[in-house]
């Protein structure tokens, strides 16, 4: 095998279908919703093999880059970069971005694997078959898309219409379909020739690039000057806002493949599913005899065809078919299986409304590099969270404003620092942080600190944050 291919992997969307266990602060793609891993994380893992790929380029946002830097670190893989986009722009800038930076570290003749972070994928011997034959394609200047081989009329999935054989294991790409309805979507299976868009692409890097200035120079100019004014922020690089916010909202399958002659198609029978919608991912899941995918706690009586998700609670369910139900610290769904797709819609609406748009967009459980916290109680002028803090982590040196702090100390031990003085507080010990001190939690520790803070005065929000010292860039 010659050069190694790039991976570059999309990471920065926000999978709202699959709410309640995906929302805009934690999307699906770094929920463990097919295993003990991430989507994010398997992804990583079939891009692994050095006699295949070379190290990863991700392409997220801000708001993911720690999550993204912990959740490659937990699996040992090594990344080559994470470019962070100052505002989302959909793929064709993203592509570019990452067609840009690989050309700059590895060459123009540089192929790479373009993949969404959120698919479930087995990785059988006929992926890596298509694989081989996709890098080979994209070496001699194709720009390869995978059909994945239909397995019914999905209406979630956007459709591609192949033309003639190649003669290297590739077709001719007719047209694409968009997502269609049920009914369109039954016919063309019944004709035939139509494969599910994967959103999977392998391309030369400067093959790409040149088709990229051509058919949306907006996009190749806004990628450009976003990797040459790139600045470095500790293991990330910041994309130059001014140039990428340049780029046309547009995805990639408008701006260039629908377009471009390049384009060819690698029929695929692999098994791959976006997971876009809780049936989605009731299909991949193990099932009982009765049909039913259960996660966490549940007992199911004279229930078939139903995928249960549950993070603490226990869940019962007597006598219903074709049910999804899925259960978070502080938000419940109960729907159709089988029109899933329709969660979407309720997100949209439960945004609008300002008593429930916090529901869409953090969880009660937040993470952060240093580990995170849940929140447990609030009232109108205190709240209570537990914090835990990973061994050897520690958060910023900070103030607050308008609240004071106390802090006990439930399992591990920590050091805290107040207005300069150091004192260690151990297990059933508390402190107290008056307002207005300059202060720090760290875990010094080789097992997880936990501590449960209250927090008490005017205004509690998280903006209240003065750092003064961050390890982590945000001071």
């Amino acid at each position: 095998m010659g050069q190694p291919v790039v991976p570059v992997i999309l990471a920065g969307g926000q999978g709202t279908r699959l709410w309640p266990l995906s929302r805009s602060a934690r999307p699906k793609q770094f929920l463990p919703l097919t295993g003990k891993t991430s989507l994010f994380q398997e992804t990583l893992k079939r891009v692994s093999d050095p006699s295949r790929y070379a190290a990863p380029i991700v392409i997220t946002n801000a708001d993911y880059r720690f999550v993204v830097a912990e959740q490659a670190q937990e699996i040992g893989v090594p990344l080559a970069g994470i470019l962070l986009e100052p505002v989302a722009r959909n793929t064709t800038a993203a592509i570019a971005a990452g067609a840009v930076f690989a050309e700059r570290q590895s060459g123009a003749d540089t192929v790479i694997h373009v993949l969404a972070s959120d698919a479930a994928i087995v990785a059988d011997d006929a992926y890596w078959a298509s694989v081989d034959v996709a890098a080979a394609a994209a070496s001699k200047g194709s720009l390869v898309t995978f059909g994945i081989s239909p397995t019914g009329p999905e209406t979630g999935y956007g459709y591609i219409e192949v033309g003639a054989e190649r003669g290297d294991g590739t077709r001719d790409v007719a047209r694409f379909v968009e997502k269609p309805d049920h009914d369109r979507a039954v016919a063309m299976l019944r004709q035939g020739g139509f494969y599910w868009n994967s959103g999977m692409f392998m391309l030369g890097a400067g093959s790409f690039l040149d088709e990229c200035r051509a058919l949306s120079p907006e996009s190749f100019e806004a990628a450009q000057g976003a990797v040459e004014n790139a600045r470095a922020d500790l293991d990330f690089v910041r994309l130059d806002e001014a140039s990428f916010a340049t780029a046309p909202n547009i995805s990639v399958d408008y701006a260039i493949f629908e377009k471009s002659r390049k384009v060819a198609v690698v029929p695929v029978s692999f098994s791959w599913s976006d997971l876009g919608s809780w049936d989605a991912v009731w299909k991949v899941s193990p099932q009982d005899a009765q049909h039913n995918a259960v996660v966490g706690d549940a007992t199911l009586s004279n229930t078939t065809n139903s995928l249960v998700h549950s993070e603490k609670a226990h869940v019962a369910i007597e006598g219903l078919d074709d049910v999804a139900v899925i259960a978070t610290e502080d938000a419940v769904f109960v729907g159709r299986l089988s029109e899933s797709q329709k969660v979407g819609a309720m997100v949209k609406a439960l945004k609008a409304r300002p008593e429930t748009q916090a529901i869409t967009e953090i969880h009660k459980t937040a993470y952060r590099p240093w580990g995170g916290y849940s929140s447990i109680l609030n009232g109108a002028r205190f709240q209570v969270k537990k914090l835990f803090v990973k061994p050897g982590a520690k958060l910023s040196l900070q103030k607050h404003h308008h609240r004071a702090e106390h802090w006990v100390v439930v399992s591990g031990s920590a050091e805290v620092t107040i207005d300069g003085k150091v004192t260690m507080v151990n297990e059933n010990e508390s402190i107290y942080l008056p307002l207005g001190c300059v202060h720090r939690l760290a875990n010094p520790g080789k097992i997880l600190l936990e501590v449960i803070e209250v927090q008490t005065g005017s205004y509690l929000g998280e903006d209240d944050i003065i750092r003064i010292e961050d390890e982590f860039g945000r001071a």
